[in-house]
C-alpha cells in the first residue's frame, strides 16, 4: 500500500489516530545517519517501512526526507519463531 511522505513522517514522530506505531527498531547506521525499521498498524492491518535520522544533534536529517512523495509500505504480520540456543547446564 502507498502512504504520502508526510502521513508516515507523522507517524514516525508521534502516534496518528490513523497510523500507530508498534514497533520502531534501530537496525543499522552509518556515519551520519541512524536507519530505523518500523511497525505501524493503519486501518486494521500492519505495515512495514524504513527511514533514516540524523546521527547526532548536528546532522538535519529527518524521517523519510529523501523519499519520494509515495511510499509503498509491505504488509506484514506477527509470527512466533521458536529459536534453538546453547545454555550452560
Amino acid at each position: 500500500m502507498k502512504f504520502t511522505k508526510q502521513q508516515l513522517q507523522k507517524m514516525a514522530w508521534e502516534d496518528s489516530p490513523a497510523m500507530i506505531k508498534q514497533e520502531d527498531e534501530i537496525v543499522d547506521h552509518s556515519r551520519w545517519s541512524v536507519i530505523h525499521d518500523v511497525v505501524f498498524s493503519f486501518d486494521g492491518k500492519f505495515y512495514e517501512s524504513s527511514y533514516s535520522v540524523g546521527a547526532t544533534e548536528q546532522q538535519d536529517e529527518s524521517p523519510y526526507e529523501y523519499d519520494e512523495d509515495e511510499i509503498e509500505c509491505a504488509e506484514v504480520e506477527q509470527v512466533v519463531v521458536a529459536t534453538k540456543v546453547w545454555r550452560k547446564v
